[in-house]
């Protein structure tokens, strides 16, 4: 693995943010995936989204191997310098659509209660006018 003695702050890795120049900060730590793009099995468009902010998070949720993980310390160029004073993220104009798409994720994934909730009610309602 490279020394790691380059100190990169998240404004200087977010200005690489293209095909040809691509800088990913992970676990405090800034990778070169310039020459990785074209090879990344989910494809470039989702390493492309994760420059200018720490993807650690995204990185984590993929669910990558270890393998992966040992491929990626051979693009490992520095370190994320945390002494510069951090950028502000809005957070509130993240919110409502991620709890909006998790609300819907929800609603798609538990269809069946309210639908069986549903049909029973339909089906006791029969047997009741049925009795009268």
């Amino acid at each position: 693995m490279p020394s790691l003695t380059k100190l990169v702050s998240m404004a200087e890795a977010s200005k690489h943010n293209t095909k040809d120049d691509c800088w990913v900060v992970i676990d405090g730590k800034v990778y070169d995936l310039s020459s990785y793009l074209d090879e990344h099995p989910g494809g470039d468009d989702v390493v492309l989204a994760a420059t200018g902010k720490d993807a650690t998070e995204d990185f984590e949720d993929a669910g990558h191997s270890k393998s992966a993980r040992e491929i990626m310390q051979s693009f490992c160029i520095g370190e994320l310098d945390t002494s510069a004073i951090p950028e502000l993220e809005i957070v509130s104009k993240k919110q409502p659509r991620d709890y909006a798409n998790k609300l819907i994720d929800l609603t798609k994934q538990y269809w069946v209660v309210p639908a069986a909730v549903v049909s029973i009610s339909v089906v006791v309602g029969f047997l009741y006018l049925r009795k009268k």
